[in-house]
C-alpha cells in the first residue's frame, strides 16, 4: 500500500531486455537520489510513476536498483518504457502519516494532458479520464497521477469519460515529477479505493431468493 505521496524523484538511466520476443519484458535501472536506497531491501516494493513493483537488485552506495516488469504491465502503464525522470513512493509502513489517500499502486487506466499551464502561482493541470474511470471522479474526490495523490477540483462530462482539473501547488511542481507534463502527455491514474467498493455495492444486482 502507499499513500501518493512521493517520497524522491528518480530517473529511469537504462532499460534492459530481458529477452530476444515481444513476450519478454524489461529490466528498468533507476537511478534514486542519494540516500534513497538505505533502508531499502531486496524484494521491496517501489512505486514507480504510480505502479508498484519489486526490486530486484540494488546498490545503495551507487543510489541505483532494478526493478523487472512484464509485456503486461509495460501495455497498460505509461511513462516507464522508456529512460527519464520517474515519481518514487516506498512502501506504506504501519506507523508511517497517511498524508495522500489509500493507494494500491495497481494502474486503472491512462490518462491524456489536455493543458498544462501556469494560472497565478499554480499550475492547472487538465486531464481527459476514459469512459471506463468517469464515474469514479467526483469534485473533491482524490485521484493518483502518476503515482501522486491529487484533488480533483471540477469535473465535466464529455463522450470520451470527462476531462478533470487539477490544481498543483509550486512545492508539488518542486517535489516530483509532474513538472516535465505537457499536452498530450500519457499519465497513469488510480482510482480512488472507497469510489471502486461504493460503485461495487450499488450497482451489483441483489441475489436471487
Amino acid at each position: 500500500m502507499f499513500t501518493g505521496i512521493i517520497t524522491g524523484v528518480g530517473r529511469i538511466q537504462r532499460i534492459e531486455d530481458l529477452g530476444n520476443t515481444a513476450a519478454h519484458g524489461k529490466r528498468l535501472h533507476i537511478d534514486t537520489p542519494a540516500g534513497y536506497l538505505d533502508d531499502v531491501g531486496l524484494g521491496d516494493s517501489i512505486a514507480l510513476n504510480g505502479a508498484c513493483m519489486t526490486v530486484t537488485s540494488f546498490d545503495a552506495p551507487a543510489n541505483r536498483f532494478t526493478i523487472d516488469i512484464s509485456v503486461e504491465s509495460l501495455t497498460k502503464t505509461s511513462g516507464l518504457d522508456q529512460p527519464g525522470p520517474i515519481n518514487l513512493e516506498k512502501a506504506l509502513r504501519a506507523h508511517d502519516r497517511l498524508g495522500g489517500h489509500i493507494v494500491s499502486g495497481h494502474v486503472d487506466g491512462i490518462g491524456h494532458v489536455l493543458r498544462f499551464e501556469m494560472v497565478g502561482e499554480s499550475w492547472l493541470l487538465q486531464i481527459q479520464i476514459p469512459p471506463a474511470l468517469a464515474k469514479f471522479l467526483a469534485y473533491k474526490g482524490s485521484i493518483t497521477v502518476n503515482g501522486v495523490s491529487l484533488t480533483v477540483n471540477k469535473v465535466l462530462d464529455n463522450p470520451q469519460g470527462c476531462v478533470i482539473d487539477i490544481n498543483l501547488i509550486p512545492h508539488t511542481i518542486d517535489n516530483t515529477a509532474l513538472g516535465q507534463l505537457a499536452a498530450q502527455s500519457s499519465v497513469n491514474l488510480e482510482i480512488d479505493l472507497i469510489a471502486r467498493y461504493c460503485e461495487r455495492m450499488l450497482s451489483r444486482e441483489p441475489a436471487p431468493t
